[in-house]
C-alpha cells in the first residue's frame, strides 16, 4: 500500500509540474495602461510657505499733553483717515491761542506805527529828517515786522496743539480697542501706545524660499532652460485649503538670506476687501516664475525607492524598460521631468506593479481626465 501511494504521489506531482509549464508557456504578456509623452511649455510654479503682514499699520499716540476727555470711536470698526478717536482736555491750548492772538495783535499795530514813522522821515528827508534819522525808522520798522512773523509763528504753533487735541487716525483701516481711558494723563510722545489703526486691504504676504532653490532658478535663468515672466504673479492657499481669490503682485523682492532658516523672503501684495487675510495668518504661496520645456508625467505613474529617486516604466519595443528621472517640481498633480524621457516616448501609467525589466507587455492607450482618473482611451469612429 506504501509503495502505490508513492507511485501515486510521485505522479501527481509530476502531471501538476507539467500542467504550470504548459500554464506559463501559454499566459498572454501583462496589459499595461499607456500614453504617449510629448515635450510642452510647462508653468514653473514654486509652493513657498507665507505669512501675512499689514500694508500699513500706526499706533497712535499723543502729540500734546492733557486728561483724556472723550474716546470717539467704536473699537473693531473700520474707520477712515483723518477720523477722531480721542480728544483731550484743550482749556489750556485754547488759551494759548489766545495769548497768541494778542501777541500778534500787538505786533502788527508796533509794526503799523513803525511803518507810518519811516514814512513821515522819508518825506521830511532833507527839510527836517536827517539819512541817520530815516535808516533808525527803517531799523525799527524790520524789527515790528519780524515780531509780527514770529507772533503769526506762535500762532500757527498754538493752533496746531490745539488741533492736536482732537487725536484722529492717519491712515484708513481697523481700530482696535482702546489702551486709554477717559480720565488718564497722556503726555506729547509718549512711549504707550493709546490705540492702534490697522490697514487690512490690501495686505501683504512675506514668502520664503530656500537660498539653495534660488541659486538653482539663476542656473536654470542663464542656461535659457526658464524663461521668466514679465511681471511675478503670485496666488495664495488659505489655512483651510481654500484658493484666495485674489493675485498678488510683487513689491519687495528678497535680497538678504536669514541666518537662522537659510530663505530669502519675498513680499507681494493682495487685495483683501473682505478682510479674510489677517495680519500673521500662515498661507500656502505659489508663485509662477516663467516656463520651461518639459514633460508632465502623472504622479501616480511614477515611484521612488529607498534613497528618493524618481522612476517611471516606458514602453520600447514591446517590452518594459525601467527609467531614472530629474524633475523641476510638479504641475496639477505631475511631475515636471527634465531628464530621463524623450519626446514622443511610450510611458506605463496603469498597471506598472509587478513589472521587471525586459517583460513583454500589451499596451492599451489610455488618458486622464480633469480629475486625475485614468480613463480608456476613446476609440477613433470608424469610416
Amino acid at each position: 500500500m506504501r509503495d502505490f501511494i508513492q507511485m501515486t504521489g510521485a505522479a501527481l506531482g509530476a502531471s501538476m509540474m507539467l500542467a504550470s509549464v504548459g500554464f506559463a508557456q501559454g499566459m498572454p504578456p501583462k496589459t499595461v495602461g499607456v500614453m504617449q509623452v510629448e515635450e510642452q511649455d510647462v508653468p514653473r510654479i514654486f509652493t513657498l510657505p507665507g505669512r501675512a503682514v499689514a500694508a500699513n499699520a500706526a499706533e497712535i499716540r499723543p502729540r500734546v499733553s492733557g486728561i483724556v476727555t472723550e474716546v470717539l470711536y467704536e473699537p473693531g470698526q473700520e474707520i477712515a483717515k483723518g477720523t477722531p478717536m480721542f480728544r483731550i482736555d484743550a482749556t489750556t491750548y485754547e488759551a494759548g491761542v489766545a495769548a497768541a492772538q494778542a501777541d500778534l495783535a500787538a505786533a502788527q499795530a508796533t509794526l503799523t506805527e513803525a511803518e507810518s514813522s519811516l514814512s513821515r522821515n522819508r518825506a521830511l528827508l532833507g527839510s527836517g529828517a536827517t539819512q541817520a534819522a530815516v535808516d533808525s525808522a527803517q531799523a525799527t520798522r524790520d524789527q515790528a515786522q519780524a515780531q509780527v512773523d514770529a507772533a503769526e509763528a506762535a500762532l500757527v504753533q498754538a493752533q496746531a496743539e490745539l488741533d492736536w487735541t482732537t487725536v484722529t487716525s492717519p491712515l484708513d483701516g481697523i481700530a482696535s480697542v482702546a489702551d486709554t481711558s477717559i480720565g488718564d494723563l497722556v503726555t506729547a510722545n509718549q512711549a504707550d501706545a493709546m490705540a492702534t489703526v490697522t490697514q487690512l486691504d490690501p495686505v501683504e504676504v512675506d514668502m520664503y524660499e530656500p537660498s539653495s532653490r534660488f541659486l538653482t532658478v539663476l542656473d536654470d535663468i542663464s542656461d535659457g532652460s526658464l524663461r521668466l515672466n514679465e511681471e511675478l504673479r503670485a496666488t495664495l492657499t488659505l489655512e483651510n485649503g481654500r484658493t484666495y481669490q485674489a493675485v498678488g503682485e510683487l513689491i519687495a523682492p528678497g535680497v538678504t538670506v536669514s541666518t537662522s532658516t537659510g530663505s530669502i523672503d519675498t513680499r507681494f501684495r493682495f487685495d483683501n476687501p473682505e478682510k479674510l487675510i489677517l495680519p500673521g495668518m500662515f498661507l500656502r504661496g505659489q508663485v509662477d516664475l516663467g516656463v520651461t520645456t518639459a514633460i508632465l508625467v502623472p504622479q501616480t505613474a511614477a515611484t521612488r525607492d529607498k534613497i528618493g529617486q524618481l522612476s517611471a516604466w516606458v514602453i520600447k519595443d514591446g517590452k518594459a524598460t525601467r527609467r531614472d528621472l530629474t524633475t523641476e517640481g510638479s504641475y496639477q498633480n505631475q511631475w515636471i521631468v527634465i531628464d530621463g524621457l524623450e519626446d514622443g516616448e511610450t510611458l506605463v501609467v496603469e498597471g506598472a506593479s509587478g513589472l521587471s525589466e525586459g517583460a513583454e507587455v500589451q499596451t492599451a492607450p489610455v488618458v486622464i481626465d480633469e480629475n486625475g482618473v485614468i480613463r480608456d482611451a476613446p476609440q477613433p469612429e470608424a469610416e
